[in-house]
C-alpha cells in the first residue's frame, strides 16, 4: 500500500525465498552475516546538552583526496549529507546503519552515523540515559556539521526508534526547519510507543522483549557501576516487560512522571501531521511488535508531504529481497530492500 505521497517505489518489495513472514524476516536480518566494507571515518564528539557529548562518525565524499583545508574539506560542502539515527540498543555498528552509509557513499552523499547517548562505547561519558523523546539530539548533531562542515543539504534517515526520533524532529521543526533540510525517511518509527510496547509483552514476542530487557539490564547496571551516585540498580528488580523498564527506569531518570507519560510525549505521533519537506515511512503489515494506530494513519495520510509504504512482508527492520548485487552489478545491492529505498528515496529530493 502507498498513500498519498508523490514518491513511487523503484521495486516493490518481495521476501527473500524461504524467508517469508514476519518472524523469519525479522531474526534472519539479526543473525545474517554481511560484508559491508566502508572507508575510515571521521570520529567527532558532538554536545548535544551541556556537558553531554554523543559519538557520530562521519563518512566525507572526498576524504582521501588531501588534507583538511584542501579539497576534503571543499568537497563535503557540495554532496548530500546524511544524518542516520539506530534504533534500541542499537549504535553506528548496526548493519543496517552501515548498509545506508555504504549505499549513501555509493550514491555520492556523505554520511553521518549518530550513536544516541550512552551507545557506540559512551556509556562513561555522562550520568545520563538516552529515550525516544530526545529529538533534540539530532537537531544538535544537525547544527554541527551545518556549522563546521557547511554542508549546503541533508537528509534524516532513521531506523525503530531512530525513526521516531527523526520524524518528531521533523514535525517539531514543521515550517520553520533549516533551509538546507531536503528529506527525512523512516523505517519501521515506533511512532505509537505504547500501543508498540504493549505488542513486545505479547506471548509470541517476548524473545524480542527478553533480549532488549537484557541489553537494557547490562547497561543500568554499568551506569550505576561508573555513577553510583546517579543510578540504582536495584531498580531493576521484578522488571519483566519494556513498559516496566521505563515506567522504573526511563521515566525515573528521564524527568518523566511514568511510562504513560513518557510513551505520550515522546511519540512522533504526535506531530507527524505537521512535517513540511518530502518524508518516506516504510512499515511492515507483518511488523512483530511496531504498531500504527489508527488516528496516525490519519494524521500521515492527511499529510501531502508524506508517502507512506505498508509492505504485506518485511518483519521489523529486515526487509530481506533477493541479493542482486552480482546480476545487477551494484555491489551494494545484498538484497536489504529498505536500505537501499531509503537512499534512493532522499536522493530524488
Amino acid at each position: 500500500m502507498t498513500a498519498p505521497g508523490r514518491w513511487t517505489l523503484h521495486t516493490p518489495f518481495r521476501a527473500r525465498r524461504w524467508l517469508g513472514g514476519g518472524h523469519i524476516q525479522t531474526i534472519a536480518s539479526f543473525l545474517l552475516p554481511r560484508k559491508i566494507h566502508l572507508p575510515p571515518a571521521e570520529e567527532r564528539l558532538v554536545e548535544v546538552a551541556p556537558g553531554i557529548k554523543v559519538r557520530c562518525w562521519c563518512y566525507w565524499q572526498g576524504a582521501q583526496k588531501g588534507p583538511e583545508k584542501g579539497p576534503e574539506k571543499e568537497d563535503r560542502t557540495k554532496p548530500l549529507t546524511l544524518i542516520v539515527v539506530h534504533g534500541l540498543e542499537g549504535s553506528s555498528d548496526s548493519q543496517y546503519m552501515q548498509g545506508v552509509a555504504r549505499n549513501g557513499l555509493a550514491a555520492g552523499m556523505n554520511v553521518v552515523l549518530m550513536n544516541q547517548r550512552n551507545c557506540g562505547g559512551m556509556d562513561h561519558f555522562a550520568p545520563t540515559l538516552y529515550n525516544s523523546s530526545l529529538s533534540g539530539d539530532v537537531a544538535a548533531v544537525v547544527r554541527s556539521v551545518l556549522q563546521n562542515d557547511g554542508v549546503s543539504r541533508f537528509a534524516l534517515i532513521g531506523f525503530s526508534m531512530g525513526g521516531n526520533l527523526v520524524l518528531k524532529l521533523a514535525g517539531e521543526w514543521g515550517t520553520e526547519s533549516p533551509p538546507q533540510f531536503r528529506a527525512v525517511a523512516a523505517v519501521c518509527p515506533a511512532m505509537d510507543l505504547a500501543a508498540s510496547a504493549d505488542a513486545l509483552h505479547e506471548p509470541a514476542n517476548r524473545i524480542y522483549e527478553y533480549y532488549f530487557l537484557m541489553q537494557l539490564f547490562w547497561r543500568l547496571r554499568r551506569k550505576a557501576r561508573l555513577f553510583p551516585d546517579k543510578f540504582d540498580a536495584s531498580r531493576l528488580r521484578s522488571i519483566t516487560s519494556l513498559r516496566l523498564f521505563d515506567d522504573r527506569i526511563t521515566a525515573y531518570y528521564c524527568g518523566f512522571t511514568g511510562a504513560d507519560d513518557y510513551y505520550a510525549r515522546a511519540a512522533a505521533a504526535n506531530v507527524v501531521d505537521r512535517i513540511a519537506v518530502p518524508a518516506l515511512i516504510i512499515h511492515a503489515a507483518n511488523d512483530p511488535f511496531i504498531r500504527m494506530l489508527p488516528e496516525t494513519l490519519q494524521r500521515i495520510a492527511a499529510n501531502p508531504n508524506i508517502t507512506y509504504i505498508e509492505t504485506d512482508d518485511g518483519g521489523h527492520c529486515a526487509f530481506l529481497a533477493e541479493p542482486n548485487g552480482a546480476r545487477k552489478g551494484d555491489a551494494t545491492d545484498d538484497g536489504r530492500w529498505a536500505e537501499r529505498e531509503v537512499v534512493e528515496f532522499v536522493a530524488g529530493q
